[in-house]
Formats: structure tokens, C-alpha cells, sequence
């Protein structure tokens, strides 16, 4: 999926994976050695989330419900969370999460109230 903000009108993340299971959501990026610059990870339903076992750092934006328009307020951002930091505390009102390499949130301007999109891929199959 593709994430861009609205609000800025600029992109975010070209090629984000969505992790929708308890499983996948539980795995998230353990195990992994780092992400791509244009890759994230999208978690839903998802309000909290944990830094064990990571071997980097990540940004998160965490997102609230769906608009009627169809797009996502940004609650809260997280910059570059260190590998096995812990539990991130609980976000209230959050429904996902996009786990994105560190440097993305400076690089985007994103803001807390800022509106995103969500876009499949329209090269995935």
C-alpha cells in the first residue's frame, strides 16, 4: 500500500506491508535487519506496540479512525523508537499504526492532525 499525506500533499511510504493478524501484528518487524527507505509496516487494529527483539530503530505515526472522507487523522508520532525499548505506551483513540525507517516523519513534515491516505498498490496482485 501506498501512505501520502493529505494534508502536506506529499508521500510518506511507497510500499507498506499490512500486518492484520494477531500473529503478523505480534511478529510485526522482529527478526528483520532494517527497513527500506520507501517500505513500512501497517498494524491494525492496533493501539500499542512493543520494541523487543527489534535490531533498529523506526518511526511510528499512529492513526485514528477513518474519516468519512475516507482518511486517517495522525494521533500521535513516534521518532526514531531504539531497538528492545520496550512497550510504547498506550495510544487512546488509536486504531493502527505504520512502523516506517527512522527519518521519515522529519523528512514528510508530518504533524499530530495531519490527514493521511491509504492506497493499495496498484502494482500488487
Amino acid at each position: 500500500m501506498r501512505v501520502r499525506n493529505i494534508t502536506r500533499a506529499g508521500p510518506i511510504a511507497g510500499q507498506v506491508k499490512v500486518a492484520s493478524s494477531f500473529l503478523g501484528r505480534l511478529v510485526g518487524l522482529m527478526g528483520r535487519g532494517h527497513l527500506e527507505a520507501d517500505a513500512g509496516l501497517y498494524l491494525a487494529p492496533c493501539n500499542s506496540i512493543h520494541m523487543f527483539f527489534m535490531r533498529f530503530a523506526i518511526d511510528t505515526i499512529w492513526l485514528g479512525k477513518r474519516t468519512p472522507e475516507g482518511s486517517y487523522p495522525v494521533l500521535r508520532l513516534d521518532r526514531g523508537l531504539r531497538p528492545w525499548f520496550g512497550l510504547v505506551p498506550l495510544v487512546r483513540g488509536a486504531e493502527a499504526v505504520i512502523e516506517l525507517p527512522t527519518g521519515v516523519i522529519e523528512r514528510s513534515a508530518t504533524a499530530v492532525g495531519d490527514l493521511l491516505s491509504l492506497d493499495p498498490d496498484p502494482g500488487a496482485k
